[in-house]
């Protein structure tokens, strides 16, 4: 299963993206606190370079709690201020705006020995589709403001969203990369909604995520799909959670498109509980590797 998704939408986000970040102070990089490492645009590091960020995993009451400190710990050692936050419930919207003053503090007392007025932060927010950039503007800005969707690709264009007196932000559309090195993120992105599902296989996707679960989550897959124990082969795997959730078509054959849409729906829909499908150590472990070659 190879997945791809570039509209030309998203190329043209990145050269505004470039355009407009002279105007900035501060970029929030927003991630899916259950996948923080494949929901980093790694285009994202060239655009922005030296420009002051925060990454802001969004979505943590969705990912384990204990592998969101993992991950907040492996950002501050690459220098990188990180932050759990759930923008749908409002959750750390404060610890955002504190931690941009803390990140920005010697910049603006240096503008106020220069005699320079306080002003507003302004902050640019960029992240890949679906998640959460205009759930988190509406959050901050306490008001409807940037249009929102359960699915990827809702923002289209640049807008500046005044906060109060302590920020100001640019919006900007979601940007995916136009190639994936590693289609083991794409199955990430895929499974936690960031790809649209009409370009997704989704029986191979959901034996994928029914594989990861067995491998990490055994228990509650079992309980979940009353499994005594998991069988290897796919065509049972299936024929058990069909037959299970009566994904039946005639003759009472499993409808295998309509059992893989019933998994995919239930683990986005968090009824194994907090999932994170990944963690620093699987990452740490490649890039040690890596710089060895």
């Amino acid at each position: 299963m190879t997945i791809q998704w570039f509209p030309g939408h998203m190329a043209k986000a990145r050269r505004e993206v470039t355009e407009k970040l002279k105007l900035v102070d501060i970029v929030f990089e927003l991630v899916d606190a259950r996948i923080p490492y494949s929901s980093r645009n790694p285009m994202i590091d060239e655009i922005i370079q030296r420009k002051p960020r925060l990454v802001l995993l969004n979505k943590a009451d969705m990912a384990d709690r204990e592998i969101t400190k993992e991950w907040i710990s492996f950002f501050s050692e690459k220098g990188i201020r990180a932050i759990a936050i759930n923008a749908q419930a409002g959750v750390g919207m404060r610890d955002i705006v504190q931690a941009s003053h803390d990140i920005l503090k010697e910049k603006f007392d240096k503008l106020k020995a220069k005699g320079v007025n306080p002003r507003a932060i302004r902050a640019m927010i960029v992240g890949i589709p679906n998640s959460g950039k205009s759930t988190l503007i509406n959050r901050l800005a306490k008001k409807n403001i940037a249009r929102t969707g359960n699915m990827p690709g809702v923002t289209k264009a640049q807008q500046w969203i005044k906060v109060g007196k302590e920020l100001e932000l640019l919006d900007t559309p979601g940007i995916l990369w136009p190639k994936f090195e590693d289609q083991e993120i794409g199955r990430k992105l895929a499974v936690t909604g960031a790809i649209k599902d009409a370009l997704l296989n989704l029986q191979d996707l959901t034996l994928y995520a029914l594989r990861f679960l067995e491998e990490h989550y055994p228990e509650r897959l079992k309980e979940r799909y009353q499994f005594e124990t998991v069988p290897e082969d796919p065509v049972e795997l299936f024929d058990h959670i069909g037959k299970l959730r009566g994904s039946l078509m005639g003759g009472g054959l499993v409808d295998y498109d309509k059992t893989a849409e019933l998994v995919i729906r239930e683990i986005r829909s968090e009824k194994f509980g907090p999932l994170s499908f990944e963690r620093p150590s699987d990452f740490i472990k490649n890039e040690e590797e890596n710089s060895k070659e």
